[in-house]
């Protein structure tokens, strides 16, 4: 079974060889753990058993997709926001209508004249469509992209007291993100479309269910049946405690659900899966905040094997991924475990990887 199949039986909650997995991260952690096999970092994902190749082509890839070799080093992206590097991210340093004038935000442009270009970053992962699934990521798309372009304060501080502005940047952000899902999947032809937000924090939602009802959902159904249109998934990402709108999620056409981060109210994995797991697939679970980094590998091995059978009772519908990047100070012997848990062995990681080094090095 190929990695894209493996996907694509669980999301049509099928049985398949073994859990798919898809995960995520800390560029500190990619550093250590390539270091340990010998390979590039690039080959990491692969080598230890990811199933899916995915890219940003949106705002993301001026967060994630730039890399800088040293913190204090910065970037300004398409959008006028400027980025720094620190602790191995990129984070933003200045916001390009955190000032702005009534007059100066109505003025404010998208760059949609470099969409082609912004879309051409699916060109290297097209590389790996025979064997992997393929992913375009859109977002951030709408809450949180004008937060980037406003500032978090800022942005609240319109939905509150100036909603016509905040709803005309939310206009212009779900144009962008239509614009560039509509020339992905027509040129491309991904696997899935990736959109999101992150509207939640770790105890609530920032907007009220009824505020996002309002200004977020009309607009992000529009991204969601671009995908739609083209008959193919549609993933939504947003960190948090985001269980009130899990329902208009689905009412919306959104198939799969990450990254389900269980210490957040309302989030655990086992009773979402109970409650909505004939209309989603999950995606995540794994707890980064004190599992990964600071339990032993015998339970990481035991909580994640409990994991996926808790979430595959149906037979599928159950993508294996961290709550979040997977941090620097995890024991590499529970990160070998967290895959052991899906079926890939350390002995086959090992082997993976002295194949990637025959290869790179002739």
């Amino acid at each position: 079974m190929t990695s894209k199949e493996r996907v694509l039986r669980a999301l049509r909650h099928q049985p398949v060889d073994h859990t798919p997995v898809f995960m995520w991260f800390h560029p500190e952690t990619t550093r250590q753990l390539a270091k340990t096999l010998e390979i590039p970092p690039q080959f990491l994902g692969d080598v230890l058993g990811n199933d899916v190749h995915q890219t940003w082509v949106g705002n993301n890839y001026a967060m994630e997709g730039i890399t800088h070799e040293h913190d204090g080093q910065t970037h300004r992206d398409d959008w006028g926001i400027e980025w720094v590097r620190i602790g191995g991210f990129n984070q933003i340093l200045t916001s390009p209508l955190e000032h702005a004038t009534a007059e100066v935000m109505r003025r404010y442009e998208f760059p949609l004249r470099r969409v082609n270009t912004l879309v051409g970053a699916m060109e290297q992962v097209m590389e790996g469509a025979r064997e992997y699934l393929i992913g375009c990521d859109v977002s951030p798309c709408l809450f949180e992209m004008i937060c980037r372009l406003r500032g978090m304060e800022q942005a609240m501080i319109d939905i509150a007291e100036q909603p016509d502005l905040a709803d005309d940047l939310l206009e212009k952000a779900t144009g962008f993100a239509c614009a560039l899902s509509e020339e992905a999947c027509r040129r491309y032809k991904p696997d899935w479309l990736w959109t999101g937000d992150d509207v939640a924090g770790q105890q609530a939602l920032m907007i009220s269910p009824s505020v996002w009802r309002s200004l977020v959902r009309p607009r992000l159904t529009r991204i969601v049946q671009v995908g739609k249109q083209h008959n193919i998934p549609v993933a939504y990402h947003c960190c948090g405690a985001l269980r009130p709108i899990i329902p208009d999620l689905i009412a919306m056409g959104i198939d799969v659900l990450n990254p389900i981060q269980s210490k957040c109210p309302g989030m655990d994995p086992i009773e979402l899966k109970r409650e909505f797991g004939t209309s989603l697939t999950f995606m995540g679970g794994v707890d980064t905040m004190d599992l990964l980094p600071n339990g032993t590998p015998g339970e990481v091995l035991r909580e994640t094997i409990s994991l996926i059978e808790e979430m595959t009772r149906d037979g599928g519908g159950y993508i294996l991924a961290a709550s979040h990047t997977v941090p620097p100070e995890t024991p590499q012997e529970n990160i070998f475990a967290l895959y052991s848990a899906a079926g890939i062995t350390k002995e086959q990681i090992l082997d993976r990887a002295a194949s990637v080094r025959r290869a790179v090095n002739g």
